[in-house]
């Protein structure tokens, strides 16, 4: 596979991982502080959109070169590596606030690669 097909990939698999994010975010903060399994899921999600955005900025640092790769591979770091300290309520904010945000900038350059 050539690098252009893997960074293609990649970028899907992110897109469809914070879709998949956005879905459990649209069952409602109420949701999310009644179900365990919520704030736990989105820490598995973050450690698979880290892991991806990781590997994108390495694979083309210029394309990938926004601060919101590299801030979305150190949350995955912290995610992982202090999961007994994660404040739930940045978690919230996060999978709200900046996955969104990560998707359309993930969106904005598949557009680019499309273009091109």
């Amino acid at each position: 596979m050539n690098p252009e097909d893997r960074i293609a990939r990649w970028l899907d698999d992110l897109i469809s991982t914070l879709d998949g994010a956005d879905d459990l975010a649209a069952r409602g903060r109420g949701a999310f502080d009644a179900d365990p399994a919520l704030p736990l899921a989105f820490e598995a999600l973050a450690n698979r959109i880290g892991d991806l955005s990781k590997r994108l900025s390495a694979a083309d640092r210029a394309r990938f070169s926004a601060p919101i790769w590299s801030q979305a591979a150190k949350n995955r770091d912290f995610v992982v590596h202090h999961y007994d300290r994660v404040d739930v309520e940045l978690l919230w904010v996060t999978v709200t606030a900046h996955f969104p945000e990560l998707r359309d900038e993930a969106n904005r350059v598949r557009d680019a690669v499309g273009d091109a």
